[in-house]
């Protein structure tokens, strides 16, 4: 969401933001509809004053025995008070409109994000180690299939396309990988472990930009509650409508957690094995920060996903996303793309983004700053993942495959997994 005033004082600033990110000028049609609805308001307003001051008038013709302008007076309140709902059904239905356009409009990138319509537009900013040369190489789907740990099939008859089942020592691994992820984060950088909701209100899912625009890539129950597709929706919802004080922040804290998504737009996309699930685990990783800090915070927040990829020795690169290329609600976004022997490429494994005071706005989420008697200010939130677990599984199997089909275990997840070295076949 956005600051009217800020539309109003430029809008040709705003527009140009929404332009980098494929949109047409939209500055014209709100500030038509802001128009309009403090006309609204101006009439609403005039129409009460009125008829309070009528009401007292007729206090006074009443007292004076003028039972003639009495009866007028009581005439114009009656008009007055019939008036009255249709005043106040339009003002509700030109803010419906207004609120509407402003909730379905993307955040405007930061001036260093690069311009760009797609992800060939974004800038690599650095990478880690280089890919080793694996002959012959198997993706992970046929490394798992062929230990006897991975069944595709199984996860086909019980629910569908996208979905997979696990067994054995890779589901193990899994395991491993997010529990590896959880003690990194919160051991070394100060992020609080927190055990959140998988289910969540409307609410929580607009106040960070997945709805109304996100609908169909969400699962929804019967009750109404939304199955999370991330836990940064739990956790940045954790500030929702509060206004914190300037010494409790930054706030980082972290999560592991299944998460849900319809993957409406992904048909035909990564049908093969488990790059694109409907339901995967991922560690998240959140911050509140004030806007001072919060550049800072997320070249932090970067650094502690990179190091997960570090700390299992997979090779990667950071890319800068171009504003046409990033989420809905950032402002800037850092995308940590790790090397998949198996599919010959680097593939998204984490996004941490900036998104500003966004998604503060819609969630009404503020801090008082330090010392000061000023109003309360919206606070920046952050979010990635660090990381989504079921992509590091496929990026070690691929890339601690052995000749003969086994897979090694990288030295920083054999203490949680009883110290087993290799993962080999059934049998």
């Amino acid at each position: 969401m956005f600051d009217l005033r800020a539309i109003r004082d430029d809008p040709a600033a705003f527009d140009r933001g929404w332009a980098r990110r494929g949109l047409t000028a939209k500055s014209g049609e709100i500030l038509t509809l802001d128009a309009e609805r403090r006309k609204v308001q101006t009439r609403l307003q005039q129409a009460l004053a009125r008829r309070n001051e009528a009401s007292k008038e007729i206090g006074e013709a009443k007292k004076s025995k003028d039972e003639a302008r009495a009866s007028v007076l009581m005439e114009e309140v009656a008009r007055l008070k019939a008036d009255l709902p249709a005043l106040e059904e339009e003002e509700k239905a030109v803010g419906a409109a207004l609120e509407a356009l402003l909730a379905g409009l993307p955040n405007l990138p930061a001036d260093d994000v690069p311009d760009g319509t797609d992800e060939t537009g974004n800038a690599e900013i650095r990478r880690w180690s280089e890919p080793k040369k694996i002959e012959p190489v198997q993706d992970h789907a046929d490394l798992g299939e062929r230990l006897g740990f991975m069944d595709f099939r199984a996860g086909a008859a019980l629910s569908g396309a996208r979905f997979t089942v696990l067994s054995g020592a890779l589901a193990r691994m899994e395991r491993a990988l997010g529990q590896f992820m959880l003690d990194l984060h919160t051991r070394e950088f100060g992020y609080e472990e927190m055990s959140v909701p998988l289910l969540v209100r409307d609410a929580a899912v607009f106040g960070v930009g997945q709805l109304p625009k996100f609908v169909d890539d969400l699962f929804q129950t019967t009750s109404g509650h939304w199955l999370i597709s991330t836990a940064e929706v739990s956790l940045t919802n954790l500030v929702a409508d509060q206004i914190l004080e300037a010494e409790s922040l930054p706030i980082r804290r972290t999560a592991l957690t299944p998460c849900f998504r319809a993957e409406a737009g992904a048909a035909g996309k990564d049908t093969r094995g488990m790059i694109r699930q409907h339901q995967f685990w991922k560690v998240e990783l959140v911050s509140i920060a004030t806007p001072e800090h919060s550049t800072a915070e997320h070249e932090r927040m970067t650094e502690a996903a990179e190091t997960v990829l570090k700390r299992l020795e997979l090779p990667y690169r950071t890319m800068l996303l171009c504003a046409g290329d990033m989420g809905f609600s950032a402002r800037k976004t850092y995308d940590l793309e790790v090397w998949l022997p198996g599919q010959n490429a680097y593939r998204e494994i984490s996004s941490c983004s900036n998104c500003g005071d966004f998604q503060a706005r819609r969630m009404k989420a503020r801090f008082r700053p330090r010392g000061s008697e000023a109003s309360p200010e919206f606070v920046h939130t952050l979010n990635g993942s660090g990381l989504a677990v079921g992509r590091a599984l496929i990026a070690v199997m691929e890339n601690y495959q052995q000749p003969d089909g086994s897979i090694a275990v990288p030295d920083v997840l054999r203490p949680y997994m009883g110290g087993l070295e290799k993962i080999a076949a059934h049998g």
